[in-house]
């Protein structure tokens, strides 16, 4: 999460962090007044007063099952197009003649598109929008291997 964010997070007093909670019910009166939660460590429920509710799951990239078959930055993060090349510790990573596509890892063939790459935005618009070049890039990428 982005540091101004988190700061305006923790200097806001009608906010309160729940880490390891789960959301297990909802209610209100045509709009949203508790919410029922799970604390997923101690396995207790509570009913809390209210107005709004913001998820963020996960600040890392989940890319562990990865390791050894694409090349990741030091957090976990997937390396991808000229971040292959350009990189003095990965550069060595990319087989093909070829320069790796926009989104390609370091596995011809094999695309990153969103949270899961290195240098992304972490916003859902600039996910979505990789998720299309990505689908134009394996059209691109298999039209390759035909030939």
């Amino acid at each position: 999460m982005s540091n101004y964010l988190v700061t305006e997070i923790n200097n806001a007093p009608t906010i309160a962090i729940r880490l390891r909670t789960e959301i297990i019910d909802g209610g209100g009166d045509g709009h949203l007044q508790t919410l029922t939660v799970r604390d997923r460590a101690t396995d207790t429920v509570q009913t809390l007063p209210a107005c709004a509710v913001f998820l963020l799951i996960r600040a890392e990239p989940g890319t562990e099952w990865l390791a050894g078959a694409v090349e990741r930055d030091e957090r976990g993060y997937l390396l991808i197009g000229r971040d292959l090349t350009s990189d003095a510790e990965s550069a060595g990573a990319w087989p093909l003649a070829r320069p790796p596509l926009l989104l390609e890892t370091s596995l011809p063939g094999v695309f990153a598109a969103g949270d899961v790459r290195a240098g992304s935005t972490k916003r859902v618009a600039s996910a979505v929008g990789e998720g299309a070049i990505a689908v134009r890039l394996i059209h691109e990428h298999l039209n390759e291997t035909r030939r």
